[in-house]
């Protein structure tokens, strides 16, 4: 598997505090990479360099083999779509139109004809038809987080860089945009999520690129990182892997027993 974007000695500092330190990172076509690790890691730094918002002070991202700075920005934007964390529109656009923006790479362009049918289809795929004329602030943190992957997945782009796309989704849109992200990298895409829950990591990603203090500490399919020892060790704090006792998938919990051996001789 061919990576569409990879990651070449990164190393990014604020002042003094070291982010990412000397990170080599595959994207690869046909997979969803996960990155976790605790807060501060980098995860969501290491997501804003491989998306070239950010320049890293050493090192660099090549997208199809170029450096992103050989780019430029909407020819970049017809390759790879980014979902940040934070869902802000400065004016009150209605949730059909924020879907529509994803579009605008593609203005002037064979594809631009396509622009309606494909708003409409991301937008059922997030299931926010009904939210269509509703203005985007006024969406709850769940509905705003829909309509923009809504508007990623209307850009139509081989690589998708998500950040955090499950936080403030229910139990069964959690399910669905990772079940639609997994459909993406099938179809060919290469998908990075950045995620905390451990367990949604380890039923849809076929890699993991656990970080720690802004290095790659382990990489490899989520059997293989998630291990209780290193999980323990990584997050500091007592973690249990076990498997589904149905599906076999795999499932990472705290370990409370220490904390509530611990409250009890208090």
């Amino acid at each position: 598997m061919s990576a569409a974007l990879a990651a070449r000695g990164v190393t990014l500092s604020y002042g003094r505090r070291p982010i990412l330190d000397d990170v080599d990172l595959d994207v690869r076509r046909r997979e969803v990479l996960a990155l976790v690790g605790p807060n501060g890691a980098g995860k969501s730094t290491l997501l804003s360099v491989l998306a070239g918002d950010i320049s890293p002070d050493k090192g660099e991202v090549l997208l199809e083999d170029r450096p992103l700075s050989t780019w430029k920005l909407r020819e970049m934007s017809r390759k790879r779509a980014v979902l940040t964390q934070e869902h802000r529109i400065s004016f009150p656009f209605p949730a059909v139109d924020v879907v529509r923006m994803g579009r605008s790479p593609w203005r002037g362009c064979p594809e631009e004809d396509d622009d309606e049918r494909v708003v409409a289809e991301a937008m059922a795929t997030a299931d926010i038809e009904r939210l269509a004329g509703q203005p985007f602030g006024l969406l709850s943190g769940g509905e705003k987080g829909r309509t923009s992957f809504a508007r990623v997945l209307a850009q139509r782009t081989g690589v998708l860089l998500l950040d955090e796309p499950t936080a403030a989704l229910d139990i069964g849109h959690q399910e669905a945009v990772l079940a639609h992200a997994r459909a993406q990298a099938t179809a060919g895409a290469a998908v990075v999520v950045v995620l905390h829950d451990l367990s949604l990591a380890a039923a849809w990603s076929d890699r993991v690129a656990l970080l720690h203090h802004g290095r790659v500490t382990a990489e490899g399919t989520p059997s293989e990182v998630f291990t209780a020892p290193l999980l323990s060790l990584v997050y500091d704090h007592p973690i249990d892997v076990v498997a589904h006792p149905v599906t076999g998938d795999l499932l990472v919990l705290a370990d409370r027993r220490a904390l509530v051996s611990r409250e009890e001789t208090a």
